[in-house]
């Protein structure tokens, strides 16, 4: 098994190697495609990480992968797992990207908080003189008053 590389991003721009030590496989038969040979195959992949013992993360970034993935975690560990291809080659490699992204989205910081900034002075009168076109069209398509 080999180690487990996430591209640069936001949160991590030197990008990050997670040695293949770290990473735990398992292979399950599989309930997709695959005729006949889904009986006799191990064609499932279940790739996991304890994410609170991985040495490559450091404090931080464990506290921010805990954090965000909370809801996928068994524990602190991330478990991936995929059936799509009929190949069990094809999984490893599915769950591999499917395993980076995750941690890559998990480790972005978040956005900056929006600076509140009050609307132009001609954003409003646009958005007033809008409203009046609105209201005349639709006044137009009532009955006339029998008055």
């Amino acid at each position: 098994m080999n180690d487990l590389t996430i591209a640069p991003g936001p949160g991590i721009p030197g990008g990050l190697v997670i040695p293949a030590a770290d990473l735990t496989e398992r292979f399950v038969r599989s309930s997709g495609p695959g005729g006949q040979g889904v009986n006799t195959t191990d064609s499932k992949v279940q790739l996991s990480i304890d994410v609170a013992g991985c040495g490559s993360l450091s404090d931080g970034q464990r506290r921010r992968v805990l954090r965000n993935l909370e809801s996928r975690l068994d524990g602190t560990v991330l478990t991936v797992s995929v059936t799509t291809q009929r190949s069990q080659i094809r999984n490893r490699a599915e769950a591999r990207e499917r395993m980076a992204a995750l941690l890559r989205e998990a480790l972005t910081p978040p956005p900056p908080p929006r600076r509140k900034t009050k609307p132009t002075r001609g954003s409003v009168r646009r958005r007033i003189a809008a409203k009046k076109r609105r209201s005349e069209l639709k006044s137009q398509r009532r009955r006339p008053n029998q008055d």
